[in-house]
């Protein structure tokens, strides 16, 4: 067995693009091999910002024979068929192998050398390689069947067992020679293999595992921060996109005049991570500190000295804008800022962003003034929803998008707002995603919410609903956080109707799928209809799932089961020809029936049924009794959201229907009895539907 070591270097490649073109090259390199019949194990992949490396062990020095088999005429053919596989295969007639009166041609295929195999597959794989951005080069360029790569592509290193591999790529040869760091190693290394590429680069200043190059960053980032008295603010995204800039990684902290505090913390870092890609730190109170760490990618003989003061520099410039921004925008007030949204189109159906404000505004206060947010100001909720989408028109939002909702909340404390406004407006596009905070503060849950229900009410209203995979007005997104807001603040009220409380039972089940929430049942108790309320609809899932996992439950279901198949093969009540039992007294059901022979014939049957003298068996009067006192308790049990008792009373029925089964012919021979032991059952299906369309439920 022989390991193979493939390098392909090039100019810097972007540190975005790194992780993906690692994936990209394994699974190249994999599809290859399999296609030629090379076992292939354990695979590293390795970046810097300069190269790609692959090493795989344990290949086999050649791919094995191969037995082909091809099936031919008959024995007896006629000879046009005989000669025309002749030339098909190659083979003459005695090379032919005859089976059970069938002529079949097998050819031995030698295995290949694995070497050769390899020759044939970087090229291929170089070729194929599947950039998000590519170019071509050079004098070759100037043809379209030019190689490709992200960026000029300078040397490619191939090794099996040692030896080169002999092959070609755009006019660049594989060989054993790479290169080092930039500025830290001058002239070509010669590389003998796999156990010594990793070793030969680091001699040369290059760490090519870019998982060391990280864990480098992250601790020796920490310890900057700490020898200064500081805590390095944790950014794990910086931490990767540094290392994918770096071969050779020395963390520098540097300080910024301290006036650059006065302007939001946030803006600081976002400046100095976005522009710079610094780390920022923070003090022992937990408050941003003037400092930064930037990550170099020499080891400087003056420790680096000169290289934080140049970017100090850098970051000045930067944070000056930053506070240029911050000043001019807080020279206007937020109610001057939003009437410029009424310049700004929403959607050319839905008006402008100023017209979707003023619709919000509305509905946080109806929220409010209807009780179903609870113990906030109608007139806050009203102003904070007014305001909340005038940071869109501000210089800071236009330089970092990423701010909106944070700037207007900061300008809005700035200009003497409460802090229930300022907060609101901060956080009103909370949740944006699984895992982030949900608002609890009633006047930020009003404008939240009334800002999302805006959304998915209006785009539904217009037709522009998600489609597959198409979402682009994020219309999942913000369902789901309806649902989260909802559900942790236990608001009370009806989501919709329709299209749209369909929309929220899938996103539903999605949000809850990582709750444990089994999706079925959550389709149980939709199916219902009539249930828009999520606090309560989830209550009773929730009461449900913890009923089907007990052995009553998953026996009353089993009863279920068993008798609405019985129902349906003989087309028995909802929707069919069959019905319950009237009570005395009651008005004739099949009034409205709209065929006079159905309604006759249902009116037979009950006929028959009430004049039958007929004694119930031991069983079926068990099942009566069970049903006449768990139905109607199941039912106060919802009606006063008790959905645990109303399993409870369902959990009665578990042993009566049992025993139905057991000693009970449901379709007997006579009429009477099989109808009023059929209607029977479809008590026992109505009395569960009370509580939830058990048909729905898995299992």
């Amino acid at each position: 067995m022989s390991d193979f070591l493939l390098e392909l270097r090039s100019e810097e490649i972007p540190a975005r693009m790194q992780a993906g073109a690692r994936a990209d090259l394994e699974k190249l390199f994999r599809k290859e091999m399999d296609a030629a019949g090379v076992a292939v194990g354990e695979v590293t992949v390795w970046s810097t910002p300069r190269r790609l490396a692959l090493i795989a062990r344990g290949l086999p020095a050649a791919t094995a024979a191969v037995s082909e088999e091809v099936k031919g005429p008959r024995v007896g053919a006629p000879p046009q068929a005989l000669e025309g596989f002749l030339r098909k295969t190659g083979l003459t007639e005695d090379q032919l192998t005859e089976r059970d009166g069938v002529l079949f041609a097998i050819t031995e295929k030698p295995g290949r050398a694995t070497a050769e195999v390899l020759a044939e597959a970087i090229p291929a794989i170089v070729r194929a390689f599947p950039w998000p951005k590519s170019q071509r080069w050079g004098a070759a360029s100037i043809s379209t069947e030019s190689l490709r790569w992200v960026r000029p592509l300078s040397a490619i290193v191939a090794l099996f067992d040692g030896q080169v591999v002999d092959c070609e790529v755009g006019r660049i040869k594989a060989g054993r020679l790479t290169k080092g760091h930039r500025f830290h190693s001058s002239g070509e290394i010669s590389v003998d293999g796999v156990d010594d590429y990793a070793a030969k680069l680091r001699a040369a200043h290059v760490i090519v595992d870019h998982v060391e190059r990280q864990d480098l960053i992250r601790s020796k980032a920490g310890e900057a921060a700490a020898a200064a008295g500081l805590k390095l603010v944790e950014d794990e995204g910086l931490v990767i996109e540094n290392a994918g800039l770096t071969e050779c990684p020395v963390p520098l902290l540097g300080r910024f005049d301290e006036q650059f505090l006065e302007v939001p913390p946030e803006v600081i870092q976002l400046t100095a991570r976005t522009n710079q890609k610094y780390f920022v730190c923070e003090d022992t109170a937990g408050k941003l500190a003037n400092a930064f760490v930037c990550t170099a990618n020499i080891a400087a003989a003056d420790g680096g000295a000169a290289i934080v003061a140049g970017n100090r520099k850098v970051l000045a410039a930067r944070l000056s804008d930053a506070r240029f921004f911050w000043e001019q925008d807080r020279k206007t007030a937020l109610s001057d800022h939003a009437r410029k949204l009424e310049q700004i189109t929403f959607h050319e159906k839905l008006g402008t962003v100023a017209d979707k404000v003023e619709r919000v505004a509305k509905l946080a206060r109806w929220l409010v003034e209807e009780g179903i947010v609870k113990g906030a100001s109608a007139d806050d909720a009203e102003r904070a929803a007014r305001l909340c989408k005038a940071d869109l028109v501000t210089e800071m939002v236009g330089e970092f998008p990423e701010l909106q909702g944070l700037m207007g909340g900061y300008y809005a404390r700035a200009e003497g707002l409460s802090d229930a406004v300022a907060d609101a407006i901060r956080d009103h596009y909370k949740p944006v995603g699984q895992g982030d905070e949900v608002p609890t503060s009633p006047v930020t849950v009003a404008v939240a919410l009334a800002d999302k229900l805006d959304t998915i009410r209006s785009f539904f209203g217009i037709d522009e609903k998600p489609t597959g995979s198409k979402d682009p007005f994020a219309l999942r997104r913000a369902a789901l956080g309806i649902i989260q807001i909802i559900t942790t603040n236990g608001l009370r009220f009806g989501v919709g109707e329709g299209d749209v409380l369909a929309f929220f039972a899938d996103r539903l089940k999605v949000q809850q799928r990582e709750a444990g929430v089994r999706h079925d049942l959550i389709d149980a108790v939709f199916a219902l209809g009539g249930e828009d309320d999520l606090v309560r609809l989830l209550a009773r899932v929730h009461a449900l799932q913890a009923f089907v996992g007990t052995e009553d439950g998953a026996n009353l279901l089993a009863g279920y089961k068993r008798a609405a198949n019985i129902l349906k093969k003989e087309n028995w009540g909802e929707g069919g020809n069959g019905t319950r039992i009237p009570r005395d007294g009651e008005e004739d059901p099949f009034a409205m029936v709209d065929d006079p022979d159905v309604a006759h014939a249902m009116r037979e049957r009950i006929a028959v049924q009430k004049e039958l003298s007929y004694t119930p068996e031991q069983a079926e009067k068990a099942l009566i009794d069970a049903l006449e006192a768990a139905g109607p308790t199941a039912a106060a049990a919802v009606a006063a959201e008790d959905f645990a008792g109303a399993m409870a009373a369902l959990a009665t029925l578990r042993a009566p229907i049992d025993a139905f089964f057991d000693e009970v012919t449901v379709n007997d021979a006579d009429p009477a009895k099989r109808a009023f032991r059929l209607t029977l059952l479809a008590r026992l299906r109505d009395a569960v539907h009370g509580v939830a369309d058990f048909s729905r439920i898995e299992g």
